[in-house]
């Protein structure tokens, strides 16, 4: 049995997998002789799960998991936590980002009694605005679902067995491994690391997958927004009251001759558009209530190598 599994989602990345378990293995030599390195490929468009297949021939430490289709990274994480056996599990993105030289200070760190250790990027090598943006997702991801975000934190980090054993016993259908993590407690803590410059082509997260991605973290994890619509249409009823107030004691007093047409269409545009925006959030929270009473696989797994 493995004492350490690194798990890495594999997306675009056929340049960059021999260097990654090359300096995988280089760092955790002072750690462990038993380990086991887990690339997921999600179906990617380049030739990475060939590249995979042929370091996994020669190095039967390499665990090869090809999907069936692009399924999305924290269900290719899922996957391979499903097939981790290691005591502890290391979870990385595959474009040298996170740098394998820093697993041993995770490592260290659990050591001394936590079930989770978290590599927090304090000097993140990305550009301005990508770095504004993120600030600015995750500050209003935090705000909506209620709960701390920090934009420095990602996936990397050291997770005992114990921890992952109960993240993967949640099989909801929409993944978010980092709010998991969070969900399920045990002791965490946090260690600063070096983050470095992408080796090789670029992040395939864009805005349009971030909202996606956040829309479904939100929706999955928070009802905020439905409560902030209560409380939206608890306001404009108190509003609504007290123009009405208004109005009918101007009515006493003679002093109203013919409604306003302003403030009429004003009045039908806006309850229109707050009822409008109410049931697509509501159709959206039945949306992925459907999605997940059916059950589905969270992902299909194509091909295996070394398993």
């Amino acid at each position: 049995m493995p004492h350490l599994s690194i798990i890495s989602p594999v997306y675009n990345a056929e340049k960059i997998v021999p260097v990654l378990v090359e300096r995988i293995e280089s760092s955790i030599r002072e750690i462990t002789d038993k380990y086991e390195i887990i690339l997921v490929e999600d179906c990617g468009p380049d030739n990475s799960w060939g590249v995979i297949e042929d370091i996994a021939k020669s190095n039967p430490n390499v665990v090869g998991i090809k999907l069936s289709r692009n399924f999305g990274q924290h269900y290719a994480i899922t996957a391979g936590l499903d097939h981790a056996s290691g005591d502890w599990i290391v979870v990385m993105d595959c474009d040298l980002q996170d740098r394998p030289e820093e697993i041993e200070k995770l490592y260290n760190k659990a050591k001394e009694g936590y079930d989770v250790v978290l590599a927090r990027r304090f000097e993140r090598q990305d550009h301005f605005f990508k770095r504004i943006f993120s600030k600015i997702f995750y500050r209003t991801l935090g705000y909506l679902t209620g709960s701390e975000q920090d934009e420095t934190i990602a996936n990397f980090g050291i997770y005992s067995k114990s921890v992952i054993s109960a993240v993967i016993s949640m099989r909801e259908s929409i993944r978010y491994f980092p709010t998991m993590v969070k969900w399920v407690g045990f002791k965490t803590t946090k260690i600063n690391v070096e983050h470095n410059d992408r080796m090789d082509g670029t992040s395939s997260y864009n805005i349009k997958s971030l909202i996606n991605l956040a829309l479904d973290i939100i929706l999955a994890y928070s009802d905020k927004p439905i409560r902030l619509l209560i409380k939206s249409g608890l306001i404009i009823s108190l509003v609504s009251v007290i123009i009405a107030f208004i109005y009918f004691l101007k009515w006493m007093r003679g002093d109203v001759l013919i409604i306003g047409y302003t403030s009429l269409i004003i009045s039908i545009w806006l309850l229109s558009g707050v009822i409008i925006s109410t049931l697509g959030i509501i159709g959206l929270y039945v949306g992925k209530t459907f999605e997940g009473v059916k059950k589905r696989p969270i992902y299909i797994i194509n091909k295996k190598i070394n398993d």
